[in-house]
């Protein structure tokens, strides 16, 4: 069974930093893509971030230049760097991986940025 668990997420001041992580457990030979999403409170969820298995990255426009994709193969982790966070930011953040036809997604982990 694939299993998907953020953490990283916390309260963090405007203008602040966070590094959040996925790792990924389970039987799973190849994995395609990995993001990560957002959903802020009454809004849909959003693509953040977004990695292809040959490392191509995509970013929403929105935090472009702040937040960095990234992976660690041999510890099946994701990781979103995000620095110089803005109130906007604020939302529940989950990481995603595509594997064949398949998504699985995680719980999600809380980021909360005040102003």
């Amino acid at each position: 069974q694939v299993q998907l668990v953020e953490s990283g997420g916390g309260l963090v001041q405007a203008g602040g930093s966070l590094r959040l992580s996925c790792v990924v457990s389970g039987m799973i030979f190849r994995i395609d893509t990995m993001g990560w999403y957002r959903q802020a409170p009454g809004k849909q969820r959003e693509m953040v971030a977004v990695m292809s298995r040959g490392g191509m990255t995509n970013y929403a426009d929105s935090v472009e230049g702040r937040f960095t994709i990234s992976r660690d193969s041999a510890k099946n982790t994701v990781l979103l760097q995000m620095t110089s966070l803005k109130p906007e930011d604020t939302a529940v953040y989950h990481c995603k991986i595509h594997v064949g036809l398949t998504d699985y997604w995680g719980q999600g982990t809380q980021v909360t940025v005040s102003s």
